[in-house]
């Protein structure tokens, strides 16, 4: 060992030696090409304001400069967007990249079987490289992808993507999410329970806890995915405060999956960044969470989503379809009082589709997108929905100074549309140009 060490210390120096007698030409790095973006229109997500004739200046992949009445260099590279709408690359902060459920075949429980015991995780890498271009392509330059992507597989995509391997949007990744036994599979056999350890980790007792927090480190996680809650099975609040104090140690936040009020005192009680979905959380909560500043990601969309992706069996009465639309229709006017709630009491909203369901006529970009349309209904503003969408999810993710805006110093992401989504938010729905890191990825507007 001793002997590689030395052999591994030799070449290092060798290397460095070379470097420092090169001449300073051979020594620099290529000029940054620069390129400049004429914009009819440029929303600044901080002041709601809408700045005409602006233009955008990029140095590789980091805008230069923002503003009207800027001096476009000679040696630029100009592309006019015409009068299109300019604003930053979008955040989907609760994504799951590598799953695509078909409705035809079961709900959750049957789908998740099949994907683990017939995908696995390299197949599933492949088909997050398809769902990733579909969510870039529809303007999600950044996504915060939640775990659900066996053993490791969104750290493979995200290393791939940052490598240049592939085209796909920014990836934070959570790997294997920490859970009580079971994970949130549905019962199945002894045989069969080797699958769940290839979407949770599993753990009982605090220093289980810890020690699951540190293996996701190892393993490359950005954040800590934790599911607080599934049917009866519950984390405790000793095991998810060491969670917490174990991921905050090392400067990682902790999203946790939790849907019941039991679910969400314990995440609010315990200082997690997030709670995800929250579907029913007591006032009291909404108060510790707005003091704690923690976050809510509302997963949430209208009922004609729901009829896609949970469509009543083939052989159920009038009378139990009724029954079933009823239902969904108490559960989305439930979530949007929810959502209102968590506004007034001052809480921090940020966007998350929770989308992995294939929705016909839709590109699993184009379906995330529809989550702006609940937000809406429960009377979010549209500049607050873009906020959610961009500043809030990009501060929640750990980015603030990267992403979120389109200010110098952050990353060249941008998207264009030709309406206008302060007044109609669903012209979110209709991105004709995305730009990531100062490359084009799509531009469909008319003559360019």
């Amino acid at each position: 060992m001793i002997k590689r060490y030395f052999h591994q210390l030799i070449g290092f120096l060798s290397s460095l030696l070379l470097f420092l007698t090169m001449p300073a030409a051979a020594q620099s790095l290529p000029e940054q090409p620069l390129s400049a973006i004429k914009c009819g229109r440029l929303l600044d997500v901080k002041s709601g304001k809408v700045l005409t004739n602006a233009v955008v200046l990029i140095k590789g992949t980091t805008i230069l400069k923002v503003g009207t009445g800027l001096a476009i260099p000679a040696e630029a590279k100009v592309l006019d967007l015409g009068n299109a709408l300019v604003l930053p690359g979008l955040i989907n902060a609760h994504t799951h990249l590598l799953q695509n459920y078909d409705a035809a075949l079961g709900g959750d429980d049957q789908n998740m079987v099949l994907t683990v015991a017939q995908l696995g995780t390299t197949r599933r890498a492949l088909l997050g490289v398809a769902m990733g271009r579909e969510a870039l392509e529809a303007g999600i330059t950044t996504v915060r992808d939640v775990g659900n992507s066996g053993i490791n597989g969104d750290v493979a995509l995200r290393d791939a993507i940052e490598a240049g391997w592939v085209v796909g949007p920014r990836i934070v990744a959570s790997t294997r999410a920490l859970s009580a036994a079971g994970g949130q599979f549905g019962q199945v056999t002894a045989a069969a329970q080797s699958l769940i350890e290839q979407e949770y980790v599993a753990v009982s007792g605090v220093e289980e806890a810890r020690r699951a927090v540190r293996q996701a480190l190892y393993d490359g996680a950005d954040c800590i995915k934790v599911i607080v809650n599934t049917g009866p099975r519950v984390l405790s609040l000793d095991e998810l405060k060491v969670i917490v104090e174990e991921a905050h140690r090392v400067g990682r936040p902790v999203a946790a999956h939790a849907t019941s009020a039991q679910a969400t005192r314990i995440a609010a009680e315990a200082g997690v960044n997030s709670i995800e979905h929250g579907y029913t959380i007591p006032d009291d909560v909404l108060r510790l969470m707005a003091t704690k500043k923690i976050f809510l990601v509302p997963t949430d969309y209208l009922a004609d989503y729901y009829a896609i992706i949970s469509p009543a069996p083939a052989q159920a009465t009038p009378e139990q379809r009724q029954q079933q639309q009823a239902g969904t229709q108490a559960f989305v006017a439930a979530s949007q009082k929810r959502l209102a709630r968590a506004i007034k009491a001052g809480v921090r909203i940020a966007a998350g589709s929770d989308e992995y369901y294939q929705v016909p006529g839709k590109t699993r970009g184009q379906s995330s997108l529809l989550i702006y349309r609940a937000y809406a209904a429960a009377g979010m503003p549209p500049l607050d929905i873009i906020r959610a969408a961009t500043l809030n999810a990009a501060d929640l993710l750990g980015l603030k100074d990267k992403i979120g805006a389109l200010e110098p110093n952050m990353a060249a992401d941008l998207i264009a549309v030709e309406d206008n989504p302060l007044a109609d938010i669903t012209a979110l729905e209709q991105v004709r140009f995305v730009m990531k890191g100062g490359k084009v990825i799509k531009n469909e507007l008319p003559g360019k």
